[in-house]
Order: C-alpha cells, then sequence, then structure tokens
C-alpha cells in the first residue's frame, strides 16, 4: 500500500507542470459543463491564483527590468534590443489586425443582423502620439508604483538602470541588492506556478458554468472567427518567423512556451502571465535571462497580436451588423489606431473592450457594438491574450538567437519540466 502510494507521490512530481495545468483546465471545462452556474462556487480559488499573480507583476517588471539594464554594460547593445523588440512587436501587431479585418471581410460574421443605432456615434481621433509619450513619464515614480501603470513603471526602471551603469563601482551594492531581490521574486514565482492547476480548474469551471450554449450560439461565428484567426497567426507568423527567421524548430518552441499558453488563456492577462512567460523563456527555450528579462516585459505592454486581431474582426462584426460601409480609408484608419493603442494599453482582463472603444469611435461605428460582444467577452480574451502571450515570448527568443544569447542546447533539450536552468549561455 505505501509502496503504491509513494509510485503514484513520485509520478505526480514527475509530471510536468503544463500537463498538470492542462488537465485542470479539462477537469474544470468538465465540472462546469456538468454543473452550470452553481459551478461559481470554485471561484474563489481561482480568484486567489490571480490575485497571487498580480502581488508578482509590478516587483517582477521593476526587479527584472534593472537586472536586465545594469546586466547590458553595452549601452548601443541595450538600445539596438530596445529597437528591435518595438519594431517586431509593432510589426507583428500591424499585422494581426489586418489578418483580422481580412477575416471579417471574408467571412462576414455580422451580416444579416440589420441592427440598428439608437444614436450616430461620431468619429473621434485617437491619441495624439505626443500624448502618448508625454504620458510615459512618470510624476511619482512611488505612485507609479502604486498603481501598477506598467508602462511608466518600465520607463522609470530603464531610467534607474541605465543611471546605475553609469555611477559605476559606487552603484554595485545597490545592484547586488535588485539582483538578490529578483531571484527572490523568480523563487516566489516559482512557489505560486504550483498553485496553477488548481487556479486554472476553478475559473475554467467558473467560466464554463457561466457561458452556456444560449450565450453561445448567437455570436458562434465571432468567436470561431477569432480563434480561427488567433490559430493561424500562432501557427503560421510565429512558426513561420521561428523557422525562417531563427531558423529553429517551430516544434521545439511551442513545446517550450505551452506552460505561458495556458495561463494566458485562463487568467486572460499578459501582465499576469509574465512570470511563466520568464520562466518558460529562461528554463524551456535557453534565452538569456538579461534578454528575457528586458524583452517580455515591455511586450507585455506594447504587443497586442491578439488583441488587434479580435478588433479588426469585431469592427467589422459592428460594422455589417449596423449595415454600415466602410472605406479603404477607414481600414487603413483601424490598422493605425489599433497598432498605437496598443503601445500602453494594461495587459490586464478586460483592457481589449477598451481598445475596441477607441476603435469603434475613431471611424465612428455605433458604441452599442461593445453591447453585444460584452458578454462573451471573457471567452474571446482567452483567445487573443494567449495569442499576445505567444508574440511575447517569439520575439524574446528571436532577439535571443539575433544577439548570440540563446542556449541551443537548452532549446533542443528533449525534457524541460525539472530543468534547472538559470539563463545563462554556454
Amino acid at each position: 500500500m505505501n509502496s503504491n502510494t509513494s509510485k503514484r507521490e513520485n509520478a505526480a512530481k514527475a509530471m510536468p507542470l503544463w500537463l498538470k495545468i492542462l488537465i485542470g483546465m479539462i477537469a474544470g471545462i468538465a465540472v462546469g459543463a456538468t454543473f452550470g452556474p452553481s459551478a461559481e462556487v470554485v471561484k474563489p480559488i481561482g480568484t486567489l491564483f490571480i490575485s497571487a499573480i498580480k502581488m508578482l507583476i509590478v516587483p517582477l517588471i521593476f526587479c527584472s527590468l534593472i537586472v536586465g539594464v545594469t546586466s547590458m554594460k553595452d549601452t548601443a547593445k541595450m538600445g539596438r534590443i530596445g529597437l528591435k523588440s518595438i519594431l517586431f512587436y509593432l510589426g507583428t501587431t500591424a499585422i494581426a489586425i489586418t489578418i483580422g479585418l481580412g477575416l471579417g471581410i471574408f467571412f462576414e460574421p455580422g451580416a444579416g443582423l440589420n441592427m440598428v443605432a439608437s444614436v450616430a456615434n461620431e468619429a473621434k481621433s485617437a491619441p495624439s502620439l505626443l500624448d502618448t509619450l508625454v504620458g510615459l513619464i512618470p510624476k511619482n515614480p512611488i505612485g507609479a508604483l502604486a498603481a501598477g501603470n506598467i508602462l511608466q513603471i518600465i520607463v522609470f526602471a530603464l531610467g534607474l538602470g541605465i543611471a546605475l551603469n553609469l555611477v559605476g563601482e559606487k552603484a554595485q551594492p545597490v545592484i547586488k541588492v535588485f539582483e538578490g531581490f529578483a531571484e527572490a521574486m523568480y523563487k516566489m514565482t516559482e512557489l505560486v506556478m504550483k498553485f496553477a492547476p488548481y487556479g486554472v480548474f476553478a475559473l475554467m469551471a467558473w467560466v464554463s458554468g457561466k457561458y452556456g450554449l444560449d450565450v453561445l450560439l448567437p455570436l458562434i461565428k465571432v468567436i470561431g472567427l477569432v480563434y480561427f484567426g488567433s490559430i493561424l497567426h500562432v501557427l503560421f507568423l510565429g512558426g513561420g518567423l521561428v523557422g525562417l527567421f531563427g531558423r529553429l524548430n517551430p516544434k521545439r518552441f511551442y513545446k517550450g512556451i505551452i506552460e505561458a499558453q495556458v495561463i494566458a488563456f485562463t487568467t486572460t492577462s499578459s501582465s499576469g502571465t509574465l512570470p511563466a512567460s520568464i520562466k518558460c523563456a529562461t528554463q524551456n527555450l535557453g534565452v538569456s535571462r538579461s534578454i528575457s528579462s528586458f524583452v517580455l516585459p515591455m511586450g507585455a505592454t506594447i504587443n497586442m497580436d491578439g488583441t488587434a486581431l479580435y478588433q479588426g474582426v469585431l469592427a467589422l462584426f459592428v460594422a455589417q451588423a449596423f449595415g454600415i460601409d466602410l472605406s479603404t480609408a477607414d481600414y487603413l484608419t483601424i490598422i493605425a489606431t489599433a497598432t498605437l493603442a496598443s503601445i500602453g494599453t494594461a495587459g490586464v482582463p478586460g483592457a481589449g473592450l477598451i481598445m475596441l472603444s477607441l476603435v469603434l469611435t475613431t471611424v465612428g461605428l455605433p458604441m452599442e457594438g461593445i453591447a453585444i460582444v460584452a458578454g462573451i467577452d471573457r471567452i474571446l480574451d482567452m483567445a487573443r491574450t494567449t495569442v499576445n502571450v505567444t508574440g511575447d515570448l517569439m520575439v524574446t527568443l528571436l532577439i535571443g538567437k539575433s544577439e548570440g544569447e540563446l542556449d541551443l542546447a537548452v532549446f533542443n533539450q528533449e525534457e524541460t519540466a525539472n530543468t534547472e536552468y538559470r539563463g545563462e549561455v554556454v
């Protein structure tokens, strides 16, 4: 008896975390489908998990960025990596919304609904680039940290890291403090992630119990298009860039990031998935700690591939549902607005609706369209967040490869579940 118990315990320990999370997700769906709305009784477990992840976000981003910057003594290299990141992120976001618009044009998800807006919506201009740039600088860094203003935290952390590098030897004690703090956050992340299968189970039980077929069927075409577009983007753009540009095996890439994808799918938070993303990038993909600590926090803030794709589909859905024809100029405006609006949009659940409202008002589409899809936003958010996180990790991998800071031995390893790799390039 004791021998059998010991074997089961050893098997559980040997099981990869992503598999445990996947089992929890499937079990949660089954429980939610069986018990319906009453499955919400387990939601507090999922809420605790999300709260624990959110607890990590600000200190993890702050310390990771400072450690990432201070580890790059070459300022030219840091500027080069930053420019690569921004170009990759904005480029893939523009492609994603183009895919979404193309699917909306071809499949016409809103055709035949014949809805009428109660009030005509006047087109509004998107926030200017100048306003966005002015908002980057925090008036009070402590206030930005307390409020969780991720973009301002990133700017302050970058500035502090650069200043510490310029100070030189006298700043080493401070740098050591941040390095120790960062290591503590990585360990805390590891502890929180052990709770992930239970949190994911509770979240999926709640979601599948709350959203039944009665809500899904009328909008099943919209859901199908968003998920279809997300799969296209992840497999062909993500896998294509990894294979063609990075000369790496896309299958190994997907295997290495599955933990982060499952967390993203269930928590619907790019920022909340950041701890898992950093773990996957360093331990599974072999990207150096300095690259992943620098590129991933930026991606969680400015890379919104999935959200942009979702906006393309939804903008066409709303236009078709209300019988409004869009011009070529409108399509270009949607692409530009969604791409620029992705900079600084919080990587938290529900942020996609905020961006969607901006896109709709920019081209004069009825705001009632948001109410139509609000009921299924959580389901759509799962797909778009997964795409966002996949894009973050893809860009991090490619930049690591281009900078010679990718450990190919780690990337090509067959089993990553129990790896203790800490991100050093060998």
